[in-house]
């Protein structure tokens, strides 16, 4: 446990020192800004790393749930915790989050310590860290966009759309088979059953949000091809 705590806070140093050297390079596009590339490298290597280990270093996480924690498993986890601290803090200093985002990452915390301590499941905590953390580049997309003043184009578009259709798939579909495959599994133990419902549920507190930003979108561009259509019609008659 020793050389987990040492390896936790070296990637958390790795991290803020990451931040810092941004700020500090780049200075003129504000904390948020550096913070958010922060979290775009963390979403990437994350991905990369779990990708790595569901598709290639297995185990599968649909088949072999509960088995003990392999030297890649931990590392994947450990980089990620150290993520997680650095990112909670900053949004904790800063205000920027709300109590759901909150929750998630407290959530990731204590998921991947406990996982980390009982010293079995890793390839369950991968798994979650990969279908988390694949929507995070199109997320990070959508706000650099937005401070670039782009997000109002085709590729703002190409964004959401990406953004919705891959955060179902992979946060509510593949997951909601992963937490079956999880709960009727005899080997995780019953703690890491109970994470995994609650990581699902809130999962689905973050799709009734999206759910919500759709429908407004959706009626917003509606009313506006009315809006269009009429006012053609109305020049039409005026020719």
């Amino acid at each position: 446990m020793t050389s987990l705590a040492v390896g936790v806070v070296l990637c958390l140093t790795g991290w803020i020192t990451l931040y810092t050297l941004l700020c500090n390079t780049n200075g003129s596009h504000g904390s948020e800004w550096n913070c958010r590339l922060v979290t775009l490298l963390h979403g990437i290597l994350a991905v990369c790393i779990t990708a790595y280990i569901g598709y290639v270093d297995g185990p599968w996480p649909f088949t072999h749930p509960g088995t003990k924690n392999t030297p890649l498993q931990i590392s994947a986890m450990v980089i990620s915790l150290g993520y997680f601290f650095f990112d909670m803090g900053w949004c904790v200093y800063f205000r920027t989050e709300g109590p759901v985002m909150l929750a998630h990452h407290t959530m990731s915390i204590l998921g991947i310590l406990l996982t980390l301590s009982l010293g079995e499941s890793g390839i369950e905590s991968c798994a979650v860290l990969f279908g988390s953390e694949i929507t995070n580049p199109l997320l990070q997309t959508r706000w650099f966009l937005r401070q670039l003043g782009r997000y109002e184009s085709l590729t703002g578009e190409v964004v959401d759309v990406l953004f919705v259709v891959l955060f179902v798939f992979m946060r509510i579909v593949v997951g909601g088979r992963m937490l079956y495959c999880e709960l009727i599994s005899p080997r995780p133990r019953l703690i890491i059953k109970c994470g995994g419902v609650a990581m699902y549920v809130l999962s689905w507190v973050f799709m009734v949000d999206i759910g919500r930003f759709a429908y407004r979108k959706s009626q917003s561009k509606y009313r506006r091809w009315r809006d269009q259509h009429k006012l053609a019609a109305v020049n039409g008659k005026a020719d």
